[in-house]
């Protein structure tokens, strides 16, 4: 299973600090939101969940990296959520660092050996810096999600007009030339 199967693009959130306080509770909040009701859960039981797990000890694993996660009996399947912090959101990461990238997931009580490969898989993702700051660099919630589906080694969505153009070009050019970047 891909993060890309327990994500989607409505899943992933940018926020931008635009003068507002941001603290990890709102954070959490919104990745609640995000995760969205499902299964007979509210978004008030996936942030309580969530927020249960970081009292135990912060989720923050360093390097602007938290991934809030926690259990609920009712669930049928693992859920995700990203958020994107370009400002950061004091966290209180292993490393005293602010976080910039959130991913929360939430998975059935049950499944708690799927839950570990889950973060295992999150934690092998982002641990790449350079992968990181493309992350946050973003300019929209799509381009972070064909970015994890990239790095995840998927194929990128095709906007419909280069595949129109690739399906034009089909048998290639008359001339006996090739076009650069021609498959």
């Amino acid at each position: 299973m891909r993060l890309t199967d327990l994500l989607s693009p409505e899943r992933v959130g940018i926020k931008r600090a635009n003068g507002d306080p941001f603290d990890k509770e709102k954070a959490i909040g919104l990745l609640a939101t995000l995760i969205g009701e499902r299964d007979g859960v509210s978004v008030a039981d996936v942030k309580r969940a969530l927020l249960e797990r970081e009292q135990l000890q912060s989720t923050g694993i360093g390097e602007g990296v938290a991934i809030p996660h926690g259990a609920l009996p009712q669930l049928s399947e693992q859920v995700a959520a990203l958020l994107i912090v370009p400002d950061g959101v004091d966290f209180q990461a292993i490393d005293d660092a602010n976080v910039k990238i959130l991913f929360g997931v939430i998975t059935p009580k049950r499944a708690t050996g799927e839950h570990l490969k889950t973060l295992a898989r999150v934690s092998r993702l982002l641990r790449n810096k350079d992968f990181r700051a493309r992350l946050v660099a973003s300019a929209n919630e799509t381009s972070v999600f064909e970015l994890i589906r990239e790095e995840e080694g998927g194929e990128p969505s095709v906007p419909h007009r280069e595949v129109t153009a690739a399906a034009a070009s089909k048998d290639g050019p008359k001339d006996g030339t090739e076009k650069k970047g021609a498959s």
